[in-house]
């Protein structure tokens, strides 16, 4: 093994040989992006293959765990905040989060779509909207909601926002819609460290069709170098975690999946890579898997329990949710949405404004059991500033939060009528087993646990939300209420 250090002026040289060094995106992907963090910083030639990597740790990085090695448990602001959240409301949120949910593994502090307008509140009428912008036509934080963006009389991004949410213990987040700022592009402004401008890259007859602020990406160098050097000033200021939107489905955009999968990669930081909105069609399963660690399965999920269209509800999701769940393992998550529980205040998105969620508690420990042992990640909508002893005790239960992030084979094993029944498997030969009742009036099952795939013979069970331990017995026999659950550790 040889190891030396390269100049600046080798960068290029660096980067170029290792990309010749892989055959195809695929094996790209294989290596895993922190096997490539810091390109063009060290030159490790081991077996042939040649690595740019940070200095002496190089050949430590080759074998770094994926980035996303279970589902991603986190707080995004959407459902509580919308567009309208600020510095000062997302700080305050980072502390409750780091107080209350972290020590539970919850990690990933997300800004929502919008924090580029100087007057979110405008949205409803596009043509008052007013955007921040840097010199390269990207967006960057209004100072006007995120003071601290503003040091020494210049805009320096989230960087000091996020140095908070890391000072916490947490990961920072946020979202963007894919594309160019149209007003970047009417500007031509000029795309950072390169050639090309915003013209270049832009494709101005791909909109997003139901977003007024940008422009599609050609799929050219030009639209690379765009996502490179977006990717770049996020990575710079310690984004963590990136959702993009517009482009997992209506419409699907695998040409800048592509390109923003390399950006990443291109950084040298580690991002999960969450793409929406959803429904990802099946079809594309392997390639958003190859490419990023989370992608919606499903539209935007609200407060009820059965919607028709927009949004959806609770019950809508297990069908999807059942085609899904085969393919959730290590560094690939299919994403059921946020969980609106909780305090869905002072400005949701979704009608009928600031309130406490429209879902009963039966319904909310559904939703919880249904994307834990889906293997979702679980991304809580609600206040957290407000989180209420009820809440609390759903989130931070621990024996669905090891189902969630720990089980393997999740698989629905019975839909007969309103009753649904999941199974998964976890360490020490225990299994999770979930009871569902879709139906509007209550329900009670009694049946042998071999009807559900477990071995013949008495089993101890757990009842995970009541916390209590049930009698050995070869039977499930349980009450379930309407849109409840029975959530099982059977041993």
């Amino acid at each position: 093994m040889r190891l030396r250090n390269l100049a600046d002026d080798e960068d290029v040289f660096c980067e170029g040989a290792l990309m010749k060094s892989v055959r195809s995106l695929r094996d790209w992907v294989a290596m895993g992006r922190s096997a490539v963090n810091g390109l063009a910083m060290g030159m490790l030639v081991a077996g042939g293959l040649l690595v740019c990597a940070p200095g002496q740790v190089a050949a430590q990085q080759m074998t770094t765990a994926a980035i996303a090695p279970t589902p991603p448990l986190g707080w995004n602001s959407w459902d509580a905040y919308g567009m309208r959240i600020g510095e000062e409301e997302f700080r305050a949120a980072v502390n409750a989060m780091a107080a209350k949910l972290k020590p539970y593994g919850y990690t990933y502090a997300v800004i929502d779509e919008g924090w580029y307008m100087v007057n979110p509140e405008d949205r409803p009428k596009p043509e008052l909207l007013k955007y921040a912008f840097d010199g390269n036509g990207r967006f960057i934080p209004a100072v006007e909601r995120f003071p601290s963006a503003m040091q020494k009389g210049k805009n320096t991004g989230f960087e000091q926002l996020a140095n908070y949410v890391h000072s916490r213990g947490l990961k920072f987040g946020i979202h963007v819609i894919r594309g160019i700022p149209r007003e970047s592009v009417a500007k031509n402004a000029p795309i950072e460290g390169t050639k090309f401008t915003t013209q270049d890259a832009a494709d101005q007859s791909d909109p997003c069709p139901w977003d007024p602020t940008s422009w599609g990406v050609k799929d050219n160098e030009a639209g690379q170098a765009w996502y490179d050097a977006l990717v770049r000033q996020y990575a710079q200021w310690g984004v963590d975690y990136l959702k993009v939107d517009c482009i997992s489905d209506h419409p699907y955009k695998l040409s800048e999946i592509k390109q923003l999968h390399l950006a990443i990669v291109h950084s040298g930081r580690p991002i999960v890579l969450s793409l929406s909105p959803g429904p990802t069609n099946l079809s594309h399963q392997a390639e958003v898997a190859e490419l990023a660690e989370m992608w919606r399965i499903s539209n935007d999920v609200w407060d009820v329990w059965q919607g028709h269209g927009f949004p959806i509800g609770i019950k809508n999701q297990f069908p999807t949710a059942a085609e899904w769940a085969q393919y959730a393992k290590p560094g690939n998550w299919p994403d059921a949405d946020m969980l609106p529980i909780g305090e869905l205040r002072p400005y949701p998105d979704m009608a009928p404004g600031a309130r406490h969620t429209r879902l009963s508690l039966d319904e909310q420990k559904t939703q919880l059991s249904l994307w834990a042992m889906a293997r979702s990640p679980l991304i809580f909508g609600g206040n957290v500033t407000l989180l209420d002893k009820e809440t609390t005790s759903l989130l931070t239960n621990r024996e669905m939060l090891r189902i969630d992030q720990t089980a393997t084979a999740s698989r629905q094993v019975i839909h007969e009528d309103d009753f649904v029944a999941w199974t998964s498997d976890l360490a020490g030969g225990e299994h999770a087993l979930a009871l569902f009742n879709l139906g509007d009036s209550g329900a009670t099952v009694t049946r042998p646990l071999t009807d559900f795939g477990l071995a013949a013979g008495a089993h101890q069970m757990r009842d995970v939300w009541s916390e209590s331990n049930l009698p050995a017995s070869e039977n499930v026999s349980a009450r379930i209420e309407p849109h409840g659950t029975v959530l099982l550790i059977v041993k």
